[in-house]
């Protein structure tokens, strides 16, 4: 083995050691020759690089006119079919793609095909005089004058088309936001209407049910009167009012004060819509009483009116008041005590304006 205590610039072992100044740590490797491109010595190759980054450029217009035309051509009605819809997904999404991937891939060639490639190492210092400022801007312009794009029309219009296209298509998504909803999803359609009491139907027929027809352990798939008659906004209201009827021995139940009236001779009646980001909850355990949403996992105890018991849901599930009528159907007393569903920005404002 070798003597590393006497290391000298001599000897393959060299160390830096105290009191040897002239002796560097590290020898600087320099860098390696550069190596012209063919753009840089070959005037057609520049030009044909040059054209290429245009019609990448040209690539990324054109998807955003196949956004935008399958964004307003196509006319999305109420009779629909699946396959019209698919077909406006498939171009939106083809346009979206070919918009941003053009300008991508057109700016990362032109910067390897035609811009400068010589690598520069410059100490860094701050910027505080005047001449430093002026030479700030200098650097700028090298820059740009490095580019090229003063002396290269055909890339810098097709990039000015492309870029000022691209904005477009997200202008036109959140154009199609619609309007502030405002209460409306503090509402559903359970609320009385005229003074008459909603009845509750199955889903999706719409047939009226009678607590008789309700047994110890069924469960129901619920829907207010008068939801299949709506011709507009059917699937919105039917996403807010969907319920959950079940019936269990009253002695399991333990209802808050104020909410014994709720329920029916162990009939209960709960919203469907998860409170943690909106999953139907539609498996209903007989033996434990508890109400699972598929998506995550959240369970709800229906002897504890809901209560969350397991999984990322933050509150229990919002019940339903219900009541019987002169002629045995189940009825709703009132719209839910607070807003369905998971969280959003207005739902305390909402919930107290609900119970007010």
């Amino acid at each position: 083995m070798g003597n590393h205590s006497d290391g000298s610039p001599n000897h393959s072992g060299t160390v830096a050691t105290a009191g040897q100044n002239e002796v560097e740590k590290f020898q600087d490797p320099g860098l390696p020759p550069h190596r012209l491109r063919l753009a840089d010595t070959d005037p057609v190759a520049a030009k044909r690089a040059e054209r290429q980054v245009a019609i990448l450029f040209g690539i990324s217009v054109i998807g955003t006119l196949v956004f935008l035309v399958a964004y307003f051509a196509i006319d999305l009605g109420d009779d629909t079919s699946i396959a019209t819809i698919r077909t406006q997904n498939l171009l939106l999404g083809l346009g979206t793609a070919f918009a941003m991937l053009g300008i991508g891939t057109g700016i990362v060639h032109w910067a390897k095909a035609l811009m400068p490639d010589h690598e520069v190492s410059e100490e860094r210092h701050a910027i505080r005089t005047e001449d430093d400022r002026q030479a700030a801007v200098r650097i700028v312009d090298d820059i740009i004058e490095e580019t090229g794009i003063k002396r290269r029309p055909l890339i810098r219009n097709t990039l000015l088309g492309a870029v000022a296209l691209a904005p477009l298509p997200a202008l036109a998504i959140f154009g199609d936001l619609g309007p502030r909803p405002d209460d409306k999803l503090a509402h559903t359609m359970w609320a009385p209407e005229g003074g008459k009491l909603k009845r509750l139907t199955r889903d999706p027929d719409g047939t009226p049910i009678k607590a008789s027809d309700v047994t110890i352990g069924s469960a129901f798939h619920v829907i207010p009167e008068g939801l299949n008659e709506l011709h507009e906004g059917k699937l919105n209201e039917k996403a807010k009012a969907v319920v959950l009827l079940m019936r269990l021995d009253p002695n399991s139940l333990n209802p808050s004060p104020g909410r014994e009236n709720w329920g029916y001779n162990g009939i209960v009646a709960y919203s469907k819509i998860c409170t943690h980001v909106g999953c139907p909850v539609a498996l209903y355990e007989q033996q434990t009483h508890h109400l699972l949403c598929p998506c995550h996992q959240s369970t709800f105890d229906l002897t504890q009116e809901c209560k969350v018991i397991f999984g990322p849901a933050s509150r229990p599930l919002p019940q339903l008041p219900i009541a019987v009528d002169a002629e045995g159907y189940l009825v709703a007393t009132s719209d839910f005590k607070e807003p369905v569903g998971p969280s959003y920005w207005e739902r305390d404002e909402h919930e107290r304006l609900i119970n007010s």
